[in-house]
């Protein structure tokens, strides 16, 4: 007589593979996921696909979370040199002979048209983490500057495309692995005061120093007049300060309660440019008020916070400032696509993490994530 084996339910089966995961982040990210979701469908309700291609684009983000996160620490260490070099390689592609969109050269036709500088966000913290654990024990000041010239090159290739939202995103994370790695103070401090001390001139003499004809080193033109603009916005209020100014009236016209659901004025009369994207956070503003930003801030505190307790929960070296470096990755984002929308910052094109529509941020979003989760359930299987 045969013997029957029952198969277990897909739940039993799944469990092995989902023990360990970290929920509370899960529950951050699914919490975000569904403001995002809200102000999506609000704001790009008219945008064709829109919204239904940002809900797959977080399926797609989910997903590489899920695969990613089945991949031990141990094996992204081994993937760290190779991906760099890639990388890097890619960004020499570019500049060499990239496709040129818009005034910038930051695509490469490799069968299908890709932007390298996506992959360096992860590339970068992941070189970084591995260069530091391989000096465990004993770092030396020049372990720090060959860190330093490791981040350079990317982060100088990237900003030549020009693209200076990506360089940005790129250089926190790897700053934070530097920092993290243990950078002596008296290494912080000083360019933390030169920075404090630059825009403190920057703004007292704006009225010379953006003033016609003068142009700034290192900053492309378009970059200088981004700046400019962020300190008198009234300058070109039809014109380079439009952005800004539109974006400043959405969050204002919120109050405290918002508008409410679907009724943003600014948003659906359409004064606000980009509102699917990089000015999502003023359509968001806009509708749900302050108290609908406080608990979007909230969650990304949360987040955040969450990503830092699993890198000082991690066992090794390389997991600690590799999840420091990634969460900074988020923490960035956020501060910055908020503080351009709200006037504080030059606007420089970083999306706002699962509000913003894009495929590709959103691809980047998974990674970070899945190498967060990796991390969590390494620590809790030792």
């Amino acid at each position: 007589m045969p013997v029957v084996i029952e198969r277990p339910p897909l739940w039993q089966r799944m469990l092995p593979v989902l023990r360990g995961f970290d929920w509370l982040l899960l529950l951050a990210v699914m919490l975000l996921a569904s403001a995002g979701l809200l102000a999506m469908y609000s704001s790009g309700f008219d945008h064709g696909t829109r919204f239904l291609d940002h809900g797959r684009n977080m399926i797609l983000a989910a997903g590489i979370l899920f695969v990613v996160a089945q991949i031990p620490p141990q094996r992204l260490m081994a993937l760290a040199p190779p991906l760099y070099a890639f990388g890097v390689a890619l960004l020499v592609a570019v500049a060499l002979f990239g496709i040129t969109k818009k005034g910038a050269q930051r695509w490469i036709n490799v069968g299908v048209v890709i932007q390298p500088s996506e992959l360096l966000k992860i590339a970068t913290p992941l070189m970084l983490a591995w260069w530091f654990q391989q000096r465990e024990g004993h770092k030396r000041p020049l372990d720090f500057v060959i860190a330093f010239i490791l981040l350079a090159v990317p982060v100088g290739l990237i900003m030549k495309q020009p693209d200076l939202g990506t360089a940005l995103l790129v250089m926190s994370a790897g700053l934070a692995v530097i920092f993290f790695a243990g950078l002596p103070w008296k290494l912080v401090v000083p360019p933390v005061l030169a920075g404090v001390i630059g825009i403190v001139m920057i703004v007292a003499y704006e009225p010379q120093i953006c003033a016609e004809g003068v142009r700034w080193p290192v900053l492309h033109e378009y970059q200088q007049q981004r700046v400019c603009t962020l300190l008198d916005p009234s300058r070109d209020p039809l014109g380079k300060g439009f952005h800004i100014l539109q974006g400043m009236i959405a969050i204002g016209s919120g109050g405290l309660h918002g508008k409410g659901f679907m009724q943003g004025t600014q948003t659906h009369l359409e004064f606000i440019p980009e509102r699917t994207t990089d000015f999502i956070f003023a359509a968001f503003s806009e509708e749900f008020g302050l108290l609908g930003n406080l608990a979007l801030i909230a969650g990304f505190i949360f987040l955040v916070s969450r990503g830092m307790m699993i890198a000082a929960e991690a066992s090794t070296l390389f997991s600690r400032l590799l999840a420091a470096g990634v969460t900074s990755i988020f923490f960035t984002y956020a501060f910055v696509n908020m503080g351009m929308v709200s006037g504080i910052l030059p606007v420089v094109g970083v999306p706002l993490p699962f509000i913003s529509y894009g495929g590709t941020a959103m691809v980047t979003l998974g990674l970070g994530l899945g190498i967060l989760m990796s991390i969590a359930k390494s620590r809790r299987s030792n």
